[in-house]
């Protein structure tokens, strides 16, 4: 099997690095230096054979902004999004992963990590699809959530596409509803268990959750029990 990867990259050394470090491998790497065309190709693409599964996206770029393209990525398309950055402070990691993407590598890339890490996600990706096949939405308390699309339907109807990271947090908040799960067994859910007190990434996807079900403070359906994590409301 074939696994289309999208590079957006315009550091010449480091894409002829990724290229031929995944030369021989089961993905297929096609490069945007721009990222001008990023989301043109992810879209016309979709229906097709080789429709793309995973974008690998550098910040800094000639004619976009990584992390809006990232964004834009998350909200329109189901693909896996990996942002690259030379920024590697915690408050910068968090910024990529509210807009959307799914992962975040620091310059200089370990090619082995970055492949690593691919994989893991793609794994992710396509285990959610699979297992999503036999229901057709999921229900609970006033929302819903399709599987299928990773589409979350609040009471006034409307639609918000989740992550693959939001859908693993929110599936695992149904699985627990009226108990308190931690965050460490949220980031084991969406692929992370290395997590440690200071990692604040379960945070932000809660945070996410939390507009997109357009919680209130008088009326939170994900509620943070102080001590011991986060709970979705009966």
């Amino acid at each position: 099997m074939t696994i289309q990867v999208l590079l957006v990259e315009d550091d010449e050394l480091l894409v002829k690095r990724i290229l031929n470090h995944f030369k021989e491998t089961e993905f297929n790497i096609e490069v945007d230096s721009t990222g001008a065309d990023a989301l043109s190709i992810v879209q016309t693409r979709a229906s097709t054979k080789k429709a793309v599964s995973l974008a690998v996206i550098d910040i800094v770029l000639p004619k976009r902004d990584g992390l809006l393209l990232a964004k834009e990525l998350n909200a329109l398309t189901d693909i896996g999004v990996i942002v690259l950055s030379s920024r590697d402070s915690q408050a910068d990691r968090i910024a990529g992963l509210a807009q959307g993407a799914d992962d975040y590598i620091c310059k200089p890339v370990d090619l082995l990590e970055l492949e690593l890490r691919m994989r893991a996600l793609f794994k992710r990706i396509k285990g959610s699809q699979q297992d999503d096949e036999s229901e057709e939405f999921i229900e609970y308390a006033d929302f819903k959530l399709h599987p299928d699309n990773r589409t979350l339907v609040t009471p006034n109807g409307e639609e918000s596409r989740l992550t693959e990271a939001e859908h693993k947090v929110l599936i695992c908040l149904i699985a627990n509803a009226g108990k308190a799960t931690s965050r460490e067994k949220i980031s084991e859910e969406i692929g992370q268990p290395d997590w440690s007190p200071s990692d604040r990434t379960v945070d932000v996807l809660i945070g996410r959750l939390r507009k997109k079900l357009s919680d209130e403070k008088d009326q939170k359906r994900i509620v943070t029990v102080r001590g011991k994590g986060y709970m979705l409301s009966i």
